[in-house]
């Protein structure tokens, strides 16, 4: 069956950060997967968290930071970033913000991102 989404679904975030979902639980009611156009002001940064999806990252513009075990990754405009589910992480940007599109199997849903408190 073909379905057309007509737009994202703004998914409100703390922090300045936008979440427009294309696919995913929100916009399209799909839990299989979940494809998000993310945009973050310079600076921001999230809480730690230890998701339960795999995590898909392109970097569109600026740098997408990631500390995780075995230290620090920086990501910038035209590579990706692949995370497993389990593996604690906390993003954030570098000075310049960043737009980067990601993809989690199976959908996101902030009980399975695992966020620290």
């Amino acid at each position: 069956m073909v379905r057309k989404i007509e737009g994202p679904a703004r998914i409100p975030v703390p922090g300045g950060k936008l979440i427009d979902e294309h696919i995913g639980r929100v916009s399209s009611g799909d839990e299989a997967v979940s494809i998000a156009h993310m945009t973050a002001p310079p600076g921001w940064e999230e809480p730690a968290q230890t998701p339960s999806f795999t995590e898909y990252t392109v970097v569109l513009r600026g740098t997408v930071i990631v500390e995780h075990a075995e230290g620090t990754t920086r990501v910038e405009a035209g590579q990706s970033l692949v995370t497993s589910p389990g593996e604690k992480v906390r993003y954030s940007v570098g000075p310049g913000g960043a737009e980067y599109v990601a993809v989690c199997l199976p959908a996101f849903s902030p009980e399975s991102a695992g966020r620290d408190d």
